[in-house]
């Protein structure tokens, strides 16, 4: 008998409870507002995608970081990196040197915009050319709940093209002085990336509208002897080194660039037209009192072509 007393006690209770809540939530639309999630009104989020680099080059990023976010007030602009060994290297590097600071992949990013409450987002590829790191960031731009635009890499319009080389060329060696070597980065295998045609195409281009300009690559076709073949008969003594990459980070230090033998006794780019009879040189730019090797991050153009990829991106949002 208790029991059945205390048990319609506890029903007549609830039922009180649910009348009453029932009348405040219906009373009180603050009540209801509050108990609802939030809707926040975002701008699309802006992902700087790039390889990365663990070297002094790392400067060119601030350089664009400044020159783009310039371009677009108001937006939440994120950077990320896709090369998972810079990642640990520098991540390590900051932890040990108790520096608040940490390298992030895409994933991670967009993760991190996604809690933060955006829905959309540009993944802005900070590639040169449609390679296989550029094929990876594709692979990587997706989280469930957000669309995703991806902006153009550097060359994907020959428009474009030609108004970088342009804006680029007062670095070059004029034709009486000597040749200009493109050292690009180039794609290691003949699938899965367009970007081996894309050199082709550009090769062609600089031998037409550039006839002291010669391009090779670390890693693909044109490569390392068809471009330094081609400088060694060029007449003149003078050879002048483009960083055709947007960061002149190791490659272009040591590869290109390097003045000792590397532990496997292979010698440098410059090191070899030495020996050839030719003075060697590289653009350089002094930034916070430093001497770095000027890669293509380091030109107003490309930002300004990078800014219009981001906001074809955002259109097609």
């Amino acid at each position: 008998m208790k029991t059945t007393f205390y048990l319609l006690n506890v029903l007549l209770a609830s039922i009180v409870c649910i009348v009453f809540s029932s009348n405040v939530l219906l009373a009180s639309p603050q009540v209801l507002r509050f108990l609802k999630p939030e809707k926040k009104d975002l701008k699309p989020a802006i992902v700087l995608t790039a390889f990365g680099t663990s070297t002094k080059a790392q400067k060119t990023f601030d350089f664009m970081d400044k020159e783009i976010r310039g371009a677009f007030p108001g937006y939440e602009i994120r950077w990320a990196f896709t090369s998972q060994i810079i990642r640990n290297k520098m991540n390590a590097i900051y932890k040990k040197k108790g520096i608040n600071k940490r390298l992030h992949s895409l994933p991670e990013v967009l993760a991190s915009l996604k809690a933060a409450g955006h829905r959309k987002a540009v993944v802005q590829s900070l590639h040169v050319f449609p390679g296989a790191e550029y094929m990876h960031m594709l692979n990587q731009a997706r989280m469930d709940g957000m669309n995703i635009s991806i902006g153009e890499p550097l060359v994907s319009q020959w428009e474009e093209v030609h108004e970088l080389l342009k804006r680029i060329s007062k670095d070059f060696l004029k034709k009486e002085e000597g040749c200009n070597v493109f050292a690009g980065h180039g794609s290691p295998n003949t699938y899965s990336a367009p970007s081996t045609a894309v050199y082709l195409a550009f090769d062609r281009l600089l031998s037409v509208h550039y006839p002291n300009c010669f391009l090779g690559s670390v890693e693909g076709v044109p490569d390392r002897k068809d471009a330094l073949d081609r400088a060694k008969k060029y007449r003149g003594d003078k050879v002048r080194i483009i960083p055709f990459m947007l960061v002149a980070g190791d490659h272009i230090m040591n590869d290109i660039m390097g003045e000792e033998p590397d532990e496997e006794g292979d010698i440098s780019w410059a090191l070899e037209l030495k020996k050839a009879g030719k003075k060697v040189s590289c653009p350089e730019i002094t930034v916070k009192g430093e001497r770095l090797y000027k890669g293509l991050g380091f030109y107003h153009i490309t930002n300004e072509i990078i800014v219009k990829h981001i906001k074809q991106a955002l259109a097609d949002l």
